[in-house]
């Protein structure tokens, strides 16, 4: 059972990284799109918050279970 919770946790993280790449080039190209050069802060944009979320989740089931 130990095993299968850090494969939900280490599937979390891998998810929520692979997530928030897709999500970050999307912010990307909305900034090039208005014209923004770089006037905002793309890791403190919201829609990043959901992705850290589920990355800090994968991590605490992770190291809760000693993290094999």
């Amino acid at each position: 059972m130990e095993s299968a919770i850090a494969f939900v946790g280490a599937a979390l993280v891998i998810g929520g990284l692979i997530g928030q790449g897709f999500e970050m080039r999307k912010i990307r190209a909305s900034v090039r799109a208005d014209e923004q050069l770089s006037s905002k802060n793309i890791f403190a944009d919201r829609r990043n918050f959901k992705w850290y979320g589920m990355i800090a989740a994968g991590f605490v089931l992770w190291y809760a279970l000693g993290g094999r």
